[in-house]
């Protein structure tokens, strides 16, 4: 390494952000990336630990302790160039990634580890910045046709790859804009989607076309967003294309199934959080989902939660509470015990510190209110006993709610959809489709692929962009019998 005493002079440094209660005021990113200097002193704790386990921590493998030296010798360019060698969108991941990587870091045995993703985010932000980032267009072109569907991480990132190698790649997004639930589920505040918009572009340049409004199938569940203004069946998609991907995400919610669930005022957070995202897009909207003035109650632990909670202060929400079933984490983890894997421990979110009062172990047990709207949530203390989880005796309480929002994750994909191409699914109602050996992430029919969400169930960005870039690979080998593409 550049610095190989560097991990015992410098100490962590987190990216500077805008004050919590300036950044309520609006919906931009509030996080600037780092400096060059700092840059240079966060790369130099890299420490040359021999086995690097970040790189397996990332599911996209990243060649962290590459870009860190390079950054350190201020070779921004050749550490933009191997940054992109493992990861096709890294301005997604330097935002939005909980970085697994920082939990497998060596130097975090025992210190604080290496702000990875903060190093990424420069990175990325300056090749922007520089002009650096362009589009690679294929030198010759396959004469093969690709479908894919869905134009969220997973498949932006198979139709990146496939149209570098050559083939002729068409995206359907059923909404009016592509990104997936990067564009409707993910917060301006977090990653503003000019991001998305400059991606869109290198990728049109390089040869993919978008159709955005174009629904595959034709039945799609009430209470989904969707925008379609168009259907076209898979029997086309089959009959036009050559190999058809199938990247939609996990978009069926877990409900509550309590009484009072029908009550007005109680909706699942990806029916909130897409129209404060469109709203910021300069779209009017009739019914928008309001917390201003409100008494919010979030039932979801995770960062769909925070992200409603963050929307929710923005709005200018009266209160804001948010539940989560499960007991309340360690501040600190048992590092012997979990390194190098994701640790469970207290995580507080930049939408937290804005505002917002936490319980945990708390199951919600009725929605009250009047005339059809809901006024009140009766909840209850639990533990766990043998296994099982029970109510705790005589802890029943109520709480002022007038917005309930559901954050509970997701179960499954759109089945309509996958019906309508006759894959086989898992248990879980996933597309059944393998990783590994011959035909990996090919599902039960000839012509028809699948990644990210809808084959793995709900994770994040950055296994999405893994298994976009992993199936193109797959893809490429079924047209062209090899693939000089990246596994």
């Amino acid at each position: 390494m550049g610095k190989v005493t560097g991990f015992m002079e410098f100490k962590r440094l987190q990216e500077a952000s805008e004050a919590p209660q300036s950044r309520k005021k609006h919906y931009k990113e509030f996080q600037v990336h780092l400096s060059d200097a700092d840059a240079k002193t966060q790369g130099a704790r890299c420490m040359d630990c021999g086995i690097p386990f970040c790189n397996n921590g990332c599911p996209v493998n990243n060649i962290i302790p590459d870009w860190n030296d390079l950054v350190y010798h201020g070779n921004y360019e050749e550490a933009l160039e191997t940054l992109h060698s493992t990861n096709n969108f890294p301005e997604f991941t330097g935002r939005i990634c909980p970085a697994p990587c920082e939990a497998a870091c060596t130097l975090g045995i025992n210190d604080d580890p290496v702000g990875i993703k903060s190093i990424e985010h420069f990175i990325i932000d300056k090749g922007w910045e520089n002009g650096w980032v362009k589009p690679l267009p294929a030198a010759t072109k396959t004469g093969k046709k690709v479908a894919v569907v869905g134009s969220g991480p997973a498949g932006m990132a198979a139709a990146q790859q496939l149209a570098r190698v050559g083939h002729a790649v068409t995206v359907f997004e059923k909404n009016d804009r592509v990104g997936g639930l990067l564009r409707y589920g993910i917060p301006d505040f977090k990653m503003e989607k000019t991001h998305i918009d400059r991606r869109v572009e290198q990728m049109q340049a390089e040869g993919v076309t978008f159709r955005t409004g174009v629904l595959v199938g034709k039945d799609f569940p009430a209470g989904i967003l969707n925008l379609a203004k168009e259907t076209i069946s898979p029997e086309q998609l089959n009959k036009e294309f050559d190999a058809v991907v199938i990247a939609g995400g996990a978009e069926v919610p877990r409900d509550l199934p309590v009484p009072g669930r029908e009550l007005q005022g109680v909706h699942y957070a990806m029916e909130f959080l897409p129209l404060q995202n469109k709203v910021n897009a300069g779209d009017k909207l009739k019914d928008q989902i309001m917390a201003t003035g409100k008494h919010v109650v979030v039932i979801g632990g995770g960062d769909t939660g925070s992200d409603c909670v963050g929307t929710s202060n923005r709005h200018g929400a009266a209160s804001v509470t948010q539940f989560e079933l499960m007991p309340q984490p360690p501040e600190v983890e048992n590092k012997p015990m979990v390194w190098p894997y994701w640790p469970t421990k207290m995580r507080t979110s930049s939408s937290h510190e804005e505002g917002c009062e936490r319980d945990w172990a708390v199951a919600t047990k009725r929605l009250e209110g009047k005339n059809g709207k809901v006024e009140k949530l009766i909840a209850a203390r639990i533990e766990f006993k043998d296994g099982k989880m029970t109510e705790v005796p005589h802890s029943e309480f109520e709480m002022k709610a007038d917005l309930v929002l559901l954050a509970m994750g997701f179960v499954s994909p759109v089945t309509t959809i996958l019906d309508a191409f006759g894959v086989e699914k898992d248990a879980r109602g996933n597309v059944r489709a393998s990783t590994d050996g011959e035909g990996c992430y090919h599902t039960s029919q000839a012509k028809v692929f699948a990644a990210g969400d809808v084959r793995r169930g709900q994770s994040l960005v950055v296994w999405a962009i893994r298994e976009g870039r992993q199936c193109a690979r797959a893809v490429d080998e079924f047209l062209m019998g090899s693939s000089v593409l990246p596994r």
